[in-house]
């Protein structure tokens, strides 16, 4: 992730990058009242929590990211 300051008299700030690409996806493939996760999270959590494989979501710049929702605490 890469963040930056726009302006001189007025600062705005922003954020770009692959991580910016991944949390828009997520967001804009996910379901209301539901947790959605990538592949690389499901692997750290997957001894605590059950999901479900929702499959592949299409990400800029990144190819294919598999993704899952968190139904419940093991």
């Amino acid at each position: 992730m890469v963040a930056g300051v726009v302006g001189e008299s007025k600062f705005a700030y922003d954020i770009w990058g692959s991580a910016v690409n991944v949390a828009s996806r997520m967001e804009s493939g996910g379901e209301a009242s539901r947790v959605n996760i990538s592949g690389a999270t499901y692997r750290l959590i997957k001894n605590q929590f059950e999901c479900t494989y929702r499959g592949k979501l299409p990400i800029k710049n990144m190819g294919e990211v598999e993704m899952y929702f968190v139904e419940a605490l093991l």
